[in-house]
């Protein structure tokens, strides 16, 4: 049966998506989780909510679903600890360090790749069952048949995002809202930017990244054949009533397998932005998923009739079976819920009846007034001495007291064995000065400056070396090259990939730069070295340690980062950062060119958005595909300063994106003698500011 996951941004809103029938609510506690602008829940609520689920029957899955530094992991392992110890069913999780924190102090604690670490292909739900996840949360852009494929072939279980917000980027490869503002995605504090209005090449008030809100619901018995696990409600920033109304329109839908337009209006009346899409499932891409929020304006009707579904009453959502005798010996009533729980309470022996004896059907009556519990009587069985009699006052008492006792019962858990976390090894950085690394967006930005230059690696997107293999020859003789892979390859995609590797193998390149840990798998089976490139998001130590384990050459680090949190991090592999370059802050599978033409350009320079501000970011293709990259339209410029030489990181990268040939010897030539910094054209990123 398809788990219905509903989200939990407060107790009200945990009530309320418990009493309309979710089988699970996912939440967070503190800080270290991807939605920081809820209420979420202090550690002693979080005892009490997960009281409160499991004695209804409701499993609860904890957030920790955002990055964390060295410094935060003493406080990520006391949530962990005190998570575990309160009974909770489930981690959700995205930083490489947490989930190794997790296994290591609670290992019994089943763990779910969140969305934010953009699993979108089968050999990424591999890679995370091998790294001891029981589920994971896909991408919300893959396509039925895109699902099906890792449904019928994941040896763990698949999650789904089923209804509600649509984050332009791919989860997890969003940083616009960090490169704006300093609140990142990543970090629990987006500041939604993609909600803006933008126009192209000059601000119009149009609004081409504010997607529809997505609405799985037509398509649930789909979702239930192909094996999905489970489906995810979208939520926890929103009130109450929202969640409410939104998980009794896919509770009825999945227990009556039809979808009424009384339906259809209540989720439009709980929250729409012009409508909703399924767009991504049924591969149907384009201009009309796009909508924004007009109508504010709420119903208190409505509203109230919402609330009374989760606080007027208990609604009944566990079976339970009671099983009686009554004779002049004893008087027992037992009561069994489905995990097989029993509790049985004594009553006064029965009289002799004078008038009317007690009946099996007088005795099922009373026992059926479940009201005000969690429970509702789905079977009665009996054994009744003939001609005796007992008050409906001691029934009463004793059915009473039997479900006070399984909700006793039923509150309590088996504490899990939890353990100290080992000691995280620290690995020293380079202490030389860093080397140069080059990373070019087309063929033409290899100029002979370049060459001369003499770069430690040069990265090149796979695609074009693919397409040139007596280029990729020449330059793997000159230079070390390494492949550049989209960061985002769909399993459809993945032949494609691989032939393109065997082509570049053969052609003398050895390495490769992988921004998704889906590839890592692919690219070890190409038989090339691999290089961790800044999409793996790493972000602390033990994530940098990792990728020793993974055999990695080289990783990239977070540009989220400041400086003294680059410096301090351990560097289990030769570290590298961004030095120059107009920095990547979305990855969109919709191509944000077509959609506004018809036709896609967006390898052309001159194609960029602008907000209201007049800052505009240039779009460029992600490799060779018609997925849109957003990039930062001021570019991160540190050649005039020496503060990157004493961080202990083995390189520096210049990224080339939208420069042409001129420019890209411009800035080549000013590593010898850099130009003073233009704060109107440049910036130094978030190393020296930071995030909020």
């Amino acid at each position: 049966m398809l788990e219905l996951l509903a989200p939990a941004g407060s107790m009200e809103a945990l009530h309320a998506a418990v009493q309309n029938g979710a089988n699970a609510v996912y939440l967070g506690c503190g800080a270290y989780n991807a939605r920081q602008g809820a209420k979420n829940f202090t550690p002693q609520m979080l005892a009490e909510a997960v009281k409160y689920c499991h004695i209804r029957g409701v499993a609860v899955h904890l957030t920790l679903n955002t990055l964390v530094s060295d410094r935060e992991m003493d406080d990520v392992t006391d949530l962990i600890r005190h998570a575990a110890s309160v009974g909770v069913d489930a981690f959700i999780v995205q930083d490489l360090g947490v989930i190794q924190l997790c296994q290591q102090i609670a290992p019994d604690i089943p763990l779910h790749g969140s969305t934010q670490m953009s699993v979108h292909s089968l050999p990424g739900v591999l890679f995370c069952a091998a790294m001891g996840m029981s589920r994971v949360v896909l991408s919300r852009e893959l396509s039925r048949e895109n699902i099906a494929h890792i449904c019928a072939n994941s040896p763990i279980e698949i999650e789904v995002f089923g209804h509600g917000a649509l984050c332009m980027s791919y989860s997890g490869q969003c940083y616009l809202s960090s490169a704006i503002g300093g609140r990142s995605g990543n970090r629990g504090r987006c500041a939604q930017p993609c909600r803006q209005s933008y126009g192209y090449s000059r601000h119009d008030g149009k609004y081409p990244l504010s997607l529809k809100d997505n609405c799985l619901i037509h398509y649930l018995d789909d979702l239930q054949k192909m094996g999905v696990a489970s489906l995810k409600l979208e939520g926890r920033m929103k009130r109450p009533e929202y969640v409410a109304a939104v998980t009794a329109v896919y509770r009825e839908a999945l227990d009556n397998g039809e979808v009424t337009q009384e339906m259809m209006d209540t989720l439009t009346a709980a929250f729409n932005r012009q409508g909703f899409t399924d767009g991504y499932y049924t591969g149907q891409i384009g201009p009309q998923m796009f909508g924004v929020r007009e109508d504010r304006y709420d119903n208190p009707n409505w509203l109230k009739q919402v609330r009374e579904s989760y606080e007027a009453t208990e609604n009944p959502l566990v079976n339970v079976e009671f099983d009686a005798e009554i004779t002049d010996q004893v008087c027992t009533l037992t009561v069994t819920d489905p995990a097989g729980r029993k509790c049985t309470v004594n009553g006064p022996l029965p009289q002799v009846a004078r008038t009317t004896p007690l009946t099996e059907e007088a005795l099922t009556e009373r026992l059926q007034k479940t009201g005000g519990t969690p429970f509702i009587c789905k079977n009665v069985t009996c054994k009744i001495q003939p001609g005796v009699t007992l008050s409906a006052a001691a029934i009463n008492a004793m059915r009473r007291d039997a479900l006070n006792q399984l909700l006793a019962q039923r509150a309590r858990w088996e504490p899990v064995k939890l353990h100290r976390p080992g000691k995280i090894p620290h690995y020293e950085g380079r202490r030389a000065s860093p080397s140069l690394t080059v990373q070019v967006t087309e063929l033409n930005q290899i100029t002979g400056k370049l060459l001369k230059q003499n770069p430690e690696v040069l990265y090149v997107p796979l695609h074009l070396l693919a397409k040139d293999p007596v280029l990729c020859h020449e330059l793997a003789r000159k230079v070390t090259v390494a492949a550049v892979l989209p960061r985002i390859v769909h399993d459809h995609e993945m032949r494609k990939l691989k032939d393109d590797l065997k082509i570049v193998k053969d052609m003398g390149v050895r390495e490769a730069l992988v921004g998704n840990l889906g590839l890592v798998l692919t690219v070890r089976e190409a038989g090339l070295r691999i290089r961790g490139d800044f999409g793996l998001n790493l972000y602390n130590s033990a994530s940098v340690n990792l990728m020793k384990e993974l055999g990695m050459k080289s990783a990239t680090l977070s540009f989220e980062m400041t400086l003294p949190q680059i410096r301090d991090v351990s560097k289990a592999v030769p570290c590298e950062i961004f030095a120059y370059g107009r920095l990547p802050l979305m990855v969109t599978e919709n191509c944000l060119i077509r959609n506004r033409t018809g036709s896609c350009t967006c390898g052309h320079a001159s194609t960029k958005l602008m907000d209201k501000t007049g800052a505009d970011f240039p779009i460029i293709k992600d490799g060779g595909t018609c997925r849109s990259v957003l990039l930062n339209g001021k570019k991160l410029n540190w050649l005039d300063r020496q503060d990157l030489s004493k961080l202990g990181v083995w390189a520096t990268r210049l990224y080339f994106t939208t420069e042409n040939p001129r420019e890209v010897d411009q800035v080549l030539g000013a590593l010898a003698n850099p130009p003073a910094f233009d704060p109107g054209s440049c910036t130094r990123g978030l190393y020296l500011r930071g995030l909020d």
